[in-house]
C-alpha cells in the first residue's frame, strides 16, 4: 500500500510543479483545442455580458438626470416620471441580459464538461485493459470528475469575462471622456493597476492549483488503497493506524486547500484596494470641482448631472476587472487540471491498431505468432527471444512457464490488447491489424485470475457477457459453470445480490460466475489466465469440468496460461515459453 500523503516520498515530491507562474505552451494549446467546439457559446455569453455592462451607462445617466431634475432644474413631474420609466426599462433589459447570459454560461459549462468527459472516457477505453491497468484508479476518478469540472468553470466564466473586462470599461471610459476628459484620463491611468497586480498575485496560482489537483489525485488513490486492504489491515490490528494515516493525509490536503484560498483572498483584497483608491480619486476630483476648490482642466464646468454621472460610472468601470480577478482562479484551476489531463490523453494506446478490413472469424480460429516480441511502454522486451508458436483451430493449448516469462502477455497479444513491437500475429491467416475494431472481441471471452464482479445480482453479472441473452441461456451458462450448485441455496437464487468485487461470494464462487459470464457468449476463442489459482478443490473441480465440456464441443479455440498443467490432461498441446525463449 502507498505511503501516507502527509509524508511525501521522493517520487511524490517530484510530481509537484515548480512554484513559477509560467504555463506550459503544450498545456495552453491543449486547453484551446478543448474550447474550440464551444467558442460560439463563449462569444454569445460574452456578448450578452458586454451588452448588460454597457446598459450601465444609460442607467447611470438616467439616475443622474433624475437627481439633477429634482434638486437643480426642478423638472416637471411628467418628465421625471418618463425618466423613471426609462430607468425601469433599462433595469429590466439588464436583468434579461444577465439571465440569458447565465443560461448560456450554464450551457457552455455542461457542453464542455460532457465533451471532455466523453473524450477522457473514450481515450481510457482505447487504452484497453493493459493501458488502464498501468494507471491508478484514484487519479483516473479525479480526472473524470473534479478536473473536468474545472475546465467547465474556465470556459463558462473566465473566457466570457475576459472579453467583458475589455469591452465594458472601453464603453464607460469613452462616455466619461465625453463628459470630462480629466476624469476619463484618471480612469484610464488607473485601469492597468488592476490587471498588473492581478497578474503579479496570480503568477503562482496555476502552480498552486496544479499541486492541489495532484494532491487530490494522490489522496483519492491513497483512500482507495486503504479501503481495498481494510480486511487485511484489521486482521493484523492496523485498523487504527490506517485511520490515523488517512486523517494525516486529509489534513495535508486541507493545508494545501488553505494555501489555494490564501492566494484567492490575497488577490481579491489587492483588486478591491486599488479599485477603491481609484474611485476615491475620482470622487475627490468631482467633489472639489463641484465645490469650486480647484479649476484644473474641465473641473470648473462640472455640474451635478455630469459629476454624479461620472461618479456612478467609476465603480462600474472597475467591476468587470474585479470580476476578472475573481475568475482568474478559474483559469488557474483549469491550467492545473489541463496539466494533468493533457498527459493522460496524450498517452499512446498499447492496443494494436485495426484497419477494419475483416470481420470476426466465423468459427474457432487458428492463431499463428511468428518472431513476435512485445514490451510495455519503455520497459525492456518481455521475451528474451522472439516467440514462434502455432495454435490449431478448436484446440486447447496450455502456456506454461515461470512467473514473468510472458504467459499473460501472449494472451494480450492474441486479443490485440497489446501490440507487438516485432513479428506478425495472424488469426485464421489474416494479420491481426486487418481486423475491424471490436471484430475479434465479439467472439472472444476472457477469464482472469481475479474476476471483477459489479454490484448487482448474480444474473446481472452473467448477463454482462451477453446482455440480450434469454433466460434459458443464462441458466445453461450458470449450470455449465457450476453456479447453480451454490446459487440455488442463496436467497433469490440467481437474483441474489452481491456487493462490490463480488462481496458475499467466496473466491471460487466468484470465479464460477465469471466463467458463466464468459460461456454465455458462446465464444469461438476462450482465453484463461490462471483460472484455477487459489481455488478450493470443489470450485476447481467445477471449473475444470466446465472448461473441458466447452473444449469437447470442438468449436472453440482455448488458450490457458497456467502454472499447473497437470490439471488439464485433456489439453491438445502444451507450450513452454521457457523453451521458446531458450
Amino acid at each position: 500500500m502507498s505511503a501516507p500523503l502527509g509524508t511525501e516520498t521522493e517520487a511524490d515530491a517530484s510530481l509537484d510543479p515548480p512554484r513559477a507562474g509560467g504555463v506550459d505552451p503544450a498545456v495552453s494549446g491543449w486547453l484551446r483545442e478543448q474550447l474550440a467546439p464551444v467558442r460560439r457559446g463563449i462569444r454569445r455569453t460574452a456578448l450578452l455580458g458586454t451588452l448588460g455592462g454597457w446598459l450601465v451607462i444609460p442607467q447611470a445617466g438616467l439616475i443622474a438626470a433624475t437627481v439633477s431634475g429634482v434638486l437643480v432644474t426642478e423638472q416637471e413631474p411628467g418628465h421625471l416620471a418618463l425618466l423613471l420609466g426609462l430607468l425601469l426599462l433599462v433595469l429590466l433589459l439588464r436583468g434579461v441580459c444577465e439571465w440569458r447570459r447565465d443560461r448560456l454560461a450554464a450551457g457552455v459549462f455542461t457542453d464542455i464538461r460532457q465533451r471532455t468527459r466523453s473524450t477522457v472516457a473514450r481515450h481510457l477505453y482505447s487504452l484497453g485493459p493493459v493501458g488502464v491497468g498501468q494507471a491508478q484508479s484514484g487519479p483516473l476518478a479525479s480526472a473524470l470528475l473534479e478536473q473536468v469540472d474545472s475546465l467547465g468553470d474556465y470556459a463558462a466564466r473566465y473566457q466570457p469575462q475576459l472579453m467583458q473586462a475589455v469591452m465594458v470599461p472601453l464603453g464607460i471610459v469613452a462616455t466619461v471622456f465625453m463628459l470630462d476628459w480629466l476624469a476619463g484620463l484618471l480612469l484610464l491611468l488607473s485601469a492597468p493597476l488592476i490587471p498588473l497586480f492581478m497578474a503579479l498575485v496570480g503568477m503562482g496560482a496555476a502552480a498552486v492549483n496544479r499541486s492541489q489537483f495532484q494532491a487530490l489525485a494522490r489522496l483519492s488513490g491513497h483512500f482507495l488503497d486503504r479501503l481495498q486492504g481494510l480486511a487485511v489491515l484489521k486482521h493484523y490490528g492496523l485498523g487504527d493506524a490506517a485511520t490515523r494515516d488517512i486523517a494525516a493525509s486529509s489534513d495535508d490536503y486541507r493545508r494545501r486547500t488553505m494555501a489555494v484560498l490564501r492566494v484567492a483572498f490575497l488577490s481579491s483584497a489587492v483588486l478591491e484596494f486599488f479599485s477603491a483608491v481609484a474611485v476615491a480619486m475620482i470622487a475627490i476630483y468631482i467633489g472639489l470641482g463641484l465645490l469650486g476648490f480647484q479649476q484644473i482642466g474641465p473641473a470648473g464646468a462640472l455640474t451635478l448631472y455630469s459629476g454624479l454621472f461620472i461618479l456612478l460610472l467609476a465603480p462600474e468601470f472597475f467591476a468587470p476587472l474585479r470580476d476578472l480577478g475573481q475568475r482568474y482562479h478559474d483559469r488557474a484551476a483549469a491550467m492545473g487540471a489541463a496539466s494533468e489531463l493533457a498527459p493522460l490523453l496524450a498517452k499512446p494506446s498499447p492496443m494494436a491498431v485495426r484497419s477494419g478490413y475483416h470481420g470476426s472469424p466465423p468459427a474457432a480460429p487458428t492463431i499463428e505468432l511468428e518472431a513476435v516480441q512485445a514490451c510495455y511502454g519503455d520497459s525492456p522486451p518481455v521475451f528474451p527471444q522472439p516467440v514462434n508458436l502455432s495454435i490449431a483451430a478448436g484446440s486447447t493449448t496450455l502456456l506454461t512457464g515461470t512467473s514473468g516469462c510472458g504467459k499473460s502477455t501472449l494472451l494480450f497479444l492474441a486479443t490485440g490488447f497489446l501490440k507487438s513491437t516485432a513479428g506478425t500475429i495472424t488469426i485464421d491467416g489474416v494479420p491481426l491489424q486487418d481486423y475491424a475494431p471490436g471484430a475479434l472481441e465479439r467472439g472472444t471471452a476472457w477469464l482472469g485470475q481475479t474476476p471483477h464482479l459489479l454490484p448487482g445480482s448474480i444474473r446481472d453479472n452473467i448477463l454482462l457477457g451477453l446482455p440480450d441473452a434469454s433466460e434459458d441461456a443464462v441458466r445453461n451458462a450458470a449450470e455449465a459453470a457450476g453456479v447453480l450448485r451454490f446459487a440455488d441455496h442463496l436467497p433469490g437464487g440467481l437474483d441474489c445480490l452481491v456487493g462490490e468485487r463480488g462481496h458475499g461470494l467466496s473466491g471460487g464462487e466468484a470465479q464460477r460466475v465469471a466463467l458463466a459470464r464468459a460461456l454465455i457468449r458462446r465464444p469461438n476463442l476462450l482465453l484463461l489466465d490462471e483460472p484455477t489459482a487459489s481455488l478450493d478443490p470443489e470450485s476447481r473441480r467445477y471449473l475444470l469440468a466446465a472448461i473441458q465440456q466447452r473444449a469437447s464441443a470442438g468449436d472453440c479455440t482455448i488458450v490457458i496460461a497456467t502454472h499447473q498443467p497437470d490439471q488439464f490432461p485433456w489439453a491438445d498441446q502444451r507450450i513452454s515459453l521457457e523453451s521458446q525463449n531458450g
